[in-house]
């Protein structure tokens, strides 16, 4: 245990990236002690992308590479303008509603901060706003792309801890919703501490069209199902949903609901066991596809093209992240290694309260060093078994490790979020990393809130009888 353990850990410190990490740390714990043939480091780690509902992870990354050249990312903003942009602190709250939507479509928190985050930043400065607030703010939102669905996390954590996606997604809604009422709040106290104003005049013309919107992207999935109890086949009713919405499109140019058509039929056609995770994702992308080529005609080949090339390269990076990862959690498993932590773990306490203080403690530390699908893949199988033995449930533990795992993206040394904004805003990472610092703040407030009341998590996969 100690040479697999210690092997990973050296080769991190002297940079090695954490996927050759795991990797040749595995070969060189499997050479030395002899447990298992040489051979199965290559069994076990084809064996660990052999899922599937791995299938979905291509095709999620894609969705929101194509959002993003489709000018969908503009046409959010715009929308949360026209929402939300009235109220004081203006932008601020711009930037946190706009990822909301955002989240939907990519499930990844740093395509939200690449994607959107180069908008909102610009944005914001030209207003006033300083760039470190602006910094802050952004990234804090971001963490809302893998808790509210789709999520790449929650994909992997599902097909990991063998539990239902669909539930997980599910389960991300209202801690979602949570964690955007606590950063609005933020907003707003700065915008008091600091006398700022609203960025855009209040407009009921403006609040009406942005509200109309919202009903129509809400209505559309509760049409498909009355329309599916009905009698209708799934493909029909969805069918005739769209043409319907493409009439009213024609009639009224409603570019917020044609960009939310994705995230509504991937949510709410999982949610209705319509489609898998796999099959949802490549329905966003037929969708992303349309609107890009046919509705705003706003992609070419060569963008389509360098999307998919763009995908590839990041899809490449996450598969072999979890290949590696798959061979050293086995390595984990069959030297006892990770029974012993779970004795030793379990030897402090049995009370499942303190555990998940615990629990929350080691995975936020963890998160700082260690990329998040590698880290799913490493603590799963080292933490699911006291999670199952202390009676938790594995959706709601699937919900704060993928939150605290998230607030790990903002910290150094390997915080990628971090260092994308740094990048995005110009700011060094020492500045970056100061501007995140008091937006820890209702990401704790809101985790604290996520791990000891259950049913936040809980109530809606319940309700619609996705978990007992």
């Amino acid at each position: 245990m100690l040479l697999l353990l210690g092997g990973f850990l050296l080769l991190m410190l002297i940079g090695l990236p954490v996927a050759l990490a795991m990797a040749v740390s595995s070969l060189v714990y499997i050479l030395v002690t002899g447990i298992t043939p040489d051979v199965t480091l290559a069994q076990r780690m084809i064996a660990g992308v052999e899922s599937f509902p791995l299938l979905a992870v291509p095709f999620f990354i894609l969705a929101g590479n194509l959002m993003n050249i489709a000018g969908v990312t503009g046409r959010i903003y715009k929308f949360a303008v026209a929402l939300v942009g009235w109220m004081r602190g203006g932008l601020g709250h711009v930037n946190i509603v706009g990822s909301v939507i955002f989240s939907g479509m990519s499930g990844t928190a740093i395509a939200d901060a690449a994607g959107l985050g180069t908008i909102e930043i610009k944005a914001m400065k030209d207003h006033g706003y300083s760039t470190e607030f602006a910094v802050g703010v952004t990234a804090a939102s971001a963490t809302l792309g893998p808790i509210i669905p789709p999520s790449l996390p929650f994909v992997i954590y599902g097909m990991m801890a063998n539990v239902s996606i669909g539930a997980l997604f599910l389960g991300g809604v209202i801690p979602g919703v949570v964690m955007t009422l606590a950063m609005m709040a933020t907003v707003a106290y700065f915008a008091h501490k600091n006398r700022w104003g609203s960025d855009t005049p209040f407009s009921w013309s403006q609040i009406g069209s942005a509200g109309l919107e919202i009903l129509i992207v809400l209505a559309f999935p509760l049409v498909v199902w009355l329309l599916v109890v009905a009698g209708l086949s799934v493909n029909l009713a969805v069918g005739i949903g769209l043409v319907a919405l493409l009439a009213l499109d024609w009639y009224y140019d409603f570019s917020a609901v044609m960009a939310l058509m994705a995230p509504v039929i991937l949510i709410g056609g999982m949610t209705l066991g319509w489609f898998t995770p796999t099959e949802a994702a490549v329905a966003a992308v037929i969708w992303s596809l349309f609107l890009g080529l046919v509705r705003y005609r706003s992609m070419t080949l060569q963008t389509v093209a360098k999307a998919t090339f763009d995908t590839i390269e990041t899809t490449a990076s996450v598969l072999f992240i979890v290949t590696a990862a798959s061979i050293f959690a086995w390595l984990l498993t069959v030297s006892q290694a990770a029974q012993t932590l779970t004795d030793a773990m379990l030897g402090i306490t049995q009370n499942k309260w303190v555990f998940l203080l615990l629990a929350n403690i080691l995975i936020l530390f963890v998160g700082c060093f260690i990329d998040t699908i590698a880290a799913i893949t490493i603590l799963v199988p080292i933490l699911l078994p006291i999670v199952l033995k202390l009676g938790i449930d594995p959706i709601h533990f699937g919900l704060i490790m993928t939150l605290n795992l998230m607030i790990g993206l903002l910290h150094p040394p390997l915080g990628m979020v971090l260092f994308v904004l740094a990048r995005v805003a110009k700011l060094s990472v020492e500045r970056t990393t100061m501007a995140i610092l008091p937006w820890l703040v209702p990401l704790l407030l809101a985790l604290v809130a996520i791990t000891y009341i259950p049913e936040l998590t809980l109530w809606l996969p319940k309700y619609m009888g996705l978990s007992k």
